[in-house]
């Protein structure tokens, strides 16, 4: 390999490093899993991202994650598959495709199921193309020729028979249930799709009139416009207050309705007046209480969060506009006596953001307890899924042991449509993969499913079930590690989990790793209404994909939230410029070296052993920490390693040999730099994929690509423990020396004497043997070492381990110069503690100013003491 063909160009630019790579690993076939019987298989499936367009920085987090796991073991020899594939989203992706049709001036029922649906596949075309763009463009290593879509053919079947299969053990059925209704998208919604926020709302107390004209009862409402559905009002059996009342019956207000007073053990005597107004068609807890009492359930809303007919004189109007007229209404007739401020907490649609009416409706359900039952015990088990941190199992055990039942069914037209039909004319309900045969008696249910019940079967319906003898099934299922968002683990990772165990009597996955949220510099979640979302795009376009790829890989531990901060990103940037840079130094300086020439038996300074040795840490120390899912403090290993050992010190010191006579010492200096940072490259390869392919590619190598290079091994023969220790006592001496003068304003360049106490022999001998890497970095006139020397009277002094390094102030300073200079300073110090302690003084700017304010004048007086201090320190030295 000529000098010409390894040469690095000069400056580090992203944009050219990585924009033709991704089309060669690609090309390849590196990414792709080989069924090599010979090693052993290692899988992930990526959490599919919804086929909507964008991925956000959540999704680059937690696929950068998943491509450095991958990585790490494809190069640790694993046939590994990372599986590609996108979810439907059928919530989200009908919603984009109408809003595009209602800028045509269309709704889908212009169009029609058939034709609507067509339209949202040619969407899903469209914009998976732009997820793939960016998966290739954050570099992930992704087997494509395994891609799946939630849609697909094969996954349509697993869902069929998971339907199917569920149906006929009697663990889905079809029922009328008070579910969570988004007006705004009109579909019913599962219980974690619903968002709890506190709002300010009140609390409207009404009397409601007893038919016989004897009194009242009083009771209390949130939301009035349900009061025209009201079919009773329930007090405690045990409530004295009442006890007389139970049977009789009241007028509802508005209606004129007579209801009945029944009791009920579920009412509170305590809170309010102890009687609550019952509503079964609107509310869980009074469907309940009119199941025990068959009380009639009265819906008054249309789906659309309108009222209906039943509402009387306010049909038609919203739901929000019919309380408002209500409670005008209400309080005309005496019936609203009070209405108080009550903050509580309000269902809101994940989806749409619209308020979550509880709502009467007949939908499919799963019956959950006895899936849940199956779950929790694994996890008694020693085969049971790893949640790592350890601390989300709780979160995942408390959610099952109070799980509900799950409602499955969506009123859309995008997704798996509900393999059920009624026969027109005797309602049967028949449920099969196929439809009945004689097809023109039946219609079949208008509902799909719950995108998150195809989303449960992932792990095993994209490997080929439910055919068994998939080879691919087979071979890579059970997956081996899922990453996920914290956020969804009650939607996907515990109904993978109990689908998992009930379609294939295996665990889906044995370790979950939790990830946080990314959230903005000041902790805030990013969102649209506050205007700070970053799309990692564009980071990519600025900063490149490895320096994005590594803050989000090392800027927080399993579990944390992470805070994205352009500066973070900007200090990655300059650390892969560091990598080039060093990169450039060794490229120019092999000299022609060749892969075979690579020699590390030759014979080697203290500065050689203890790089081999540092490597060696750094290898042992990184696997560990990435093996333990620690990507934080691994990264924070390698660049310690890369940016002190390598660049800082090895590089500057090699420069003696490399600019030396003598010939062997070159040779070795050679081999070392080469062997080191090809070594570096392939630890620091899943976190940076691009810069480490390109450098490596013009370094002396064996193989096509450094994806497909061996992983890193200690080598315990290029372990020297003892030169460790002599390289630490250089480098504590040289460092102390560049404090010292950087203490004392002394630049390098200026010589001065040094004179180092040994504590012992041995420390003596250490040094003396490393002379000229103290000669050549501590620039000293004079140089010496001795067991046996008295301190100078005025010097400069640093105490390191086993000796102590004086450099005299004559020669390194003008004394007489420097206590003016210092007492100049110390004047000025004087005035800024004066002037922080006469504010800090005042009572009137402690109470009135903002505490951050007071807080940071604080700051200001500890620092300016600690100021004032240093430096009257410093000219009592110097005054001796």
């Amino acid at each position: 390999m000529s000098n010409s063909e390894i040469t690095l160009s000069p400056k580090y630019d992203p944009k050219t490093v990585e924009e033709d790579r991704y089309a060669f690993w690609l090309e390849g076939k590196f990414f792709e899993a080989k069924d090599d019987e010979g090693k052993t298989p290692f899988t992930i499936v990526i959490p599919p991202p919804n086929v909507t367009g964008k991925l956000h920085l959540g999704h680059a987090w937690d696929t950068t994650l998943q491509d450095i796991i991958t990585r790490m073991k494809r190069m640790q020899g694993y046939d590994v598959l990372w599986l590609p594939g996108m979810d439907h989203a059928g919530i989200a992706t009908q919603a984009k495709v109408e809003a595009k049709l209602r800028e045509e001036g269309k709704s889908r029922y212009d169009l029609g199921r058939e034709k609507f649906v067509e339209e949202t596949w040619k969407w899903k075309e469209e914009y998976a193309d732009h997820i793939r763009k960016q998966w290739a463009k954050l570099g992930l290593g992704l087997d494509y020729t395994r891609e799946r879509f939630t849609l697909d053919e094969g996954l349509s079947k697993a869902v069929r028979e998971v339907f199917v299969s569920l149906y006929k053990k009697g663990l889905i059925y079809r029922g009328e249930y008070i579910i969570n209704w988004d007006p705004v998208t009109k579909t019913a919604l599962s219980d974690i799709e619903v968002i709890y926020k506190e709002v300010k709302g009140a609390l409207y107390h009404l009397k409601y009139p007893l038919a016989d004209g004897s009194g009242y009862i009083e009771v209390a409402t949130t939301r009035p416009e349900t009061m025209l559905g009201d079919t009773a009002v329930a007090v405690h059996p045990d409530d004295d207050r009442y006890k007389h009342l139970i049977g009789k019956t009241v007028k509802l207000p508005i209606t004129g309705r007579e209801i009945p007073i029944v009791a009920d053990e579920y009412v509170d005597m305590e809170f309010g007046s102890g009687a609550v107004k019952i509503t079964p068609a609107h509310d869980p807890n009074d469907f309940e209480i009119g199941n025990r009492h068959n009380l009639e359930r009265i819906l008054v809303m249309n789906e659309d969060g309108t009222m209906n007919e039943k509402a009387g004189k306010y049909e038609g109007m919203d739901r929000f506009e019919c309380r408002k007229q209500l409670v005008k209404d209400l309080q005309e007739e005496g019936i609203l006596f009070k209405i108080e401020e009550h903050i509580h907490s309000v269902g809101h649609s994940e989806r749409s953001g619209a308020v979550i009416e509880p709502y009467l409706s007949t939908q499919w359900f799963v019956k959950m307890k006895p899936l849940a039952e199956a779950a929790l015990n694994l996890q008694k088990t020693e085969g049971k899924v790893h949640f790592i941190p350890e601390r989300f199992e709780k979160t995942y055990l408390h959610w099952l042991e109070n799980i509900r039942d799950w409602c499955i069914s969506r009123q859309l037209w995008w997704g798996h449509r509900i393999p059920a039909w009624y026969h027109k004319e005797t309602g049967e309900v028949y449920v099969d993969h196929e439809p009945p045969k004689d097809i023109e008696n039946w219609e079949q249910d208008p509902d799909v499913l719950d995108t998150w019940f195809s989303s449960a079967l992932w792990p095993f319906s994209t490997m080929g079930w439910p055919d068994k003898e998939a080879k691919d099934y087979k071979r890579y299922y059970p997956t081996d590690v899922l990453v996920t968002g914290y956020d969804i683990i009650f939607f996907w990772v515990s109904r993978m989990i109990f689908q998992g165990l009930e379609f294939t009597e295996k665990r889906p996955f044995k370790d979950v790793l939790i990830h946080g949220l990314v959230r903005d510099s000041e902790g805030r979640k990013m969102s649209k209404s506050l205007g700070n979302g970053v799309d990692p795009m564009d980071v990519i376009d600025k900063y490149g994909a490895d320096s994005l790829r590594y803050f989000l890989a090392t800027g927080s531990s399993p579990g944390q939230d992470l805070r994205f901060s352009f500066e973070k990103v900007e200090a990655v940037w300059n650390f892969a410029n560091k990598i080039w840079n060093a990169s450039r130094f060794v490229l120019m300086n092999l000299n022609g070296l060749t892969y075979e020439e690579i020699d590390l038996n030759g014979k080697k300074s203290v500065v050689d052993k203890w790089i081999l040795t540092r490597l060696n840490e750094t290898i042992e120390l990184v696997t560990r920490l990435a093996e333990k899912y620690e990507f934080g403090e691994a990264g924070r290993v390698l660049y310690n390693f890369i940016w002190d050992d390598f660049c800082d010190w090895y590089i500057e010191m090699a420069k003696i040999p490399l600019y030396g006579n003598d010939e062997e010492a070159k040779k070795t200096t050679r081999s070392i730099l080469a062997y080191v940072l090809d070594q570096t490259l392939r630890l620091l390869h899943p976190f940076m994929p691009f810069i480490t392919e390109e450098i490596w590619q013009h370094l002396p190598h064996q193989g096509e690509s450094i994806t497909i290079a061996s992983w890193p091994v200690v080598r315990q023969e290029l372990s020297d423990e003892k030169a460790a220790n002599e390289m630490k006592l250089l480098v504590d001496v040289i460092r102390s020396v560049r404090n010292i003068r950087a203490e004392v304003n002394t630049p390098m360049k200026k010589q001065v004497d040094m004179i180092i106490h040994a504590h012992s022999e041995e420390v003596k001998n250490q040094l003396e043997k490393n002379r000229s890497y103290l000669e050549r970095f501590c620039n000293p006139s004079s140089l010496t070492i001795d067991t046996n020397i008295e301190a100078p009277d005025k010097a400069m002094t640093a105490v390191v381990s086993g000796a102590e390094v004086f450099l005299p102030l004559e020669g390194l300073i003008n004394v007489e110069e420097e206590i003016k200079r210092l007492e100049k300073e110390l004047e000025k110090w004087n005035k800024e503690v004066e002037r922080v302690q006469k504010k800090l003084a005042n009572e009137g700017f402690i109470k009135k100013a903002p505490k951050e304010v007071v807080e940071e004048e604080r700051a200001k007086e500890k620092d300016y003491l600690e100021k004032q201090q240093a430096v009257l320190k410093r000219l009592q030295e110097l005054k001796g």
